[in-house]
């Protein structure tokens, strides 16, 4: 009676085998992260207070990642020494036609997102003037104030990085993931 048992048992497991062993389906397409966006152009345009021209560089990358690589126009983004500025942050998504203006999707979802600044080898601060509506920085909207002109013909730069970071933004740029990063050749002169 006991041997039985044991046979059926045994012939319970394997007919129940594939049941618990065929939880994934090969066939099915996974579908891409829907929470970080497609940014393929991100414009930085700074405007000196008091008046002035306004200073502006944009990355291109029109057919996202892969393919061609991505272009920066000017080569350099040159601010004046001791000068304050007010700066603005444009990001479009040009795998659409027509583009879509991403920028407006972050300020959506501010709560969920903010902008870093890390000038290198350059006298310059970056802070953001924008909050969201729990008071923390957002960076849309920034000042820029530099300092004495970098040594004759040396140019740093200036690092721009997005983090998406749902349900733990805390204002710093530890939590989260990247949505896009551009590095700036900067110079101040």
């Amino acid at each position: 009676m006991t041997n039985s048992l044991f046979t059926r048992s045994v012939l319970a497991l394997l007919v129940g085998a594939p049941l618990f062993s065929a939880c994934k389906d090969d066939n099915e397409d996974p579908k891409p992260d829907a929470d970080n966006e497609q940014i393929t152009t991100v414009t930085y345009t700074l405007t000196p207070q008091g008046g002035g021209t306004p200073v502006s560089i944009q990355y291109r990358d029109p057919d996202g990642d892969g393919g061609t690589a991505g272009t920066i126009t000017p080569a350099t983004l040159t601010l004046a020494p001791n000068t304050t500025y007010t700066g603005t942050l444009k990001l479009e998504d040009e795998t659409k036609t027509p583009a879509e203006n991403i920028t407006a999707e972050i300020l959506a979802e501010s709560d969920e997102h903010v902008f870093v600044f890390a000038p290198t080898g350059v006298n310059l601060t970056i802070t953001a003037t924008d909050k969201d509506r729990n008071n923390l920085p957002i960076g849309l909207a920034s000042q820029a104030v530099t300092g004495a002109a970098n040594a004759t013909g040396t140019t740093g730069n200036l690092k721009i990085t997005l983090r998406h970071q749902p349900g733990t933004k805390d204002g710093t740029a530890t939590p989260g993931d990247t949505d896009v990063e551009v590095t700036f050749p900067t110079a101040v002169r």
